[in-house]
């Protein structure tokens, strides 16, 4: 792989900064940096803003209404909203729900749904893990019976760490059809409405007091056969090839490098008289070890996005690189925390708002405590670091996935 950037693109990263520069709400940019909560509207806002652009679905083909851009085009894009301190796109919908549709879905469904996701119509949540069925996720028991018409499913069962459930219309749910087969082979993936009598959104609140995830309930909810993607009890399937792109978009690498950059401006700053941090060895050598990997992750995710730019989803590779890229980004959130000192100390959302008690100019500290607490999920979610691990033994050391 060539790793020098063409004009072609080098011209694609100066057009990305003008748009960012120009588009891009300075009181948003502002929230993300702060580390302060954008809120449904601010998220629809942006979403509006790159779909007005055509760039609201880079990964999407052209037919489906997507920019079809290639993956160094991507990667220059994440790169550049995440210095600009640009949101990230809630993915539900957008990155992992619409590759399902555009490869196992039916035309009428892609006719339909596809548009509403890109119009913003649809705001959707992911309905897979259960209190007893995570990492484990072909445990689930979530039930979908399909009633004597043959025209609805009957879906009775519990989802937890639902993301965003409360902002959510739409949920796309792995559930059960067939008891009797193994655990992998009687599941299906369906489209729930979540206006639909009988679904319930109860609030998980987090330590830090925000409301991010949610269990959902489903008591006899009734949905029509159409919402089925695909064949009955092949669910798994299309789960699986989900999971590979939740797993890739998990390794945030703009993020990181972003994360990075502030970690250095944070450590170069003199504290109360001191010398700065980086100037200290050890602390050093953590940050150049950090820069390495993260490079070298950079050009992995470039070789896995490239392969499903090429039509294929990514398989083993994706695992590495959630594995890889969740060390990554927590690495980077202790250093930040490391590096802020006492200003890195959790403040209440409502002491930190319309002031900069908490964000000492030039550092900027306040965020890191929050994110670095926060992303301790990510070794956890879209599959634990630890089933990755097995994953990967399993399919390079053979034995199968």
């Amino acid at each position: 792989m060539d790793l020098s950037y063409s004009d072609e693109e080098k011209a694609f990263r100066a057009e990305v900064r003008a748009f960012l520069e120009e588009k891009l709400p300075k009181e948003m940019s502002d929230k993300i940096r702060k580390g302060e909560e954008l809120g449904k509207d601010g998220q629809e806002q942006w979403h509006a803003i790159l779909n007005a652009q055509g760039w609201l679905a880079p990964n999407w083909p052209k037919k489906f209404g997507g920019a079809e851009w290639n993956a160094v085009q991507r990667h220059i894009f994440e790169e550049e909203a995440a210095a600009a301190y640009a949101p990230r796109i809630v993915p539900f919908g957008l990155s992992m729900l619409a590759p399902v549709l555009q490869k196992f879905g039916s035309q009428e469904q892609n006719d339909y749904w596809l548009p509403r996701i890109l119009s913003g119509e649809d705001w959707w949540c992911q309905g897979y893990s259960e209190p007893g069925a995570g990492s484990d996720l072909a445990s689930l028991k979530t039930e979908a019976v399909l009633n004597d018409e043959g025209t609805h499913y009957i879906v009775n069962g519990q989802k937890t760490w639902t993301t965003l459930g409360q902002h959510a219309n739409m949920i796309f749910c792995l559930v059960r059809t067939d008891k009797t087969v193994k655990q992998q082979e009687g599941i299906s993936f369906l489209l729930i409405d979540m206006d639909t009598p009988g679904v319930e959104v109860r609030p998980i609140i987090l330590l830090d007091g925000t409301h991010e995830v949610n269990e959902v309930w489903f008591s006899d909810v009734k949905v029509p056969v159409e919402n089925l993607v695909g064949k009955e009890n092949e669910g798994w399937t299309y789960a699986k090839y989900l999971l590979t792109h939740e797993r890739t978009n998990i390794a945030g690498v703009g993020f990181s490098q972003a994360g990075l950059t502030a970690v250095k401006r944070i450590a170069k700053a003199e504290m109360s008289g001191g010398k700065p941090l980086m100037q200290n060895p050890h602390f050093a050598a953590r940050v150049a070890q950090v820069e390495i990997d993260l490079m070298a992750m950079s050009t992995t995710n470039l070789r896995i996005v490239s392969k499903a730019a090429a039509g294929a989803a990514p398989g083993v590779e994706s695992s590495m690189l959630k594995v890889k890229g969740t060390i990554i980004r927590q690495e980077i959130n202790d250093l930040a925390r490391r590096a802020a000192g006492a200003y890195a100390m959790p403040f209440a959302s409502e002491a930190i708002e319309g002031s900069n008690l908490a964000l000492p100019d030039p550092l900027n500290a306040g965020p890191v405590a929050a994110q670095y607490f926060n992303n301790r999920k990510l070794s956890i979610f879209g599959g634990s670091n630890e089933i990755q691990r097995q994953i990967i033994a399993k399919t390079t050391m053979g034995g199968g996935a």
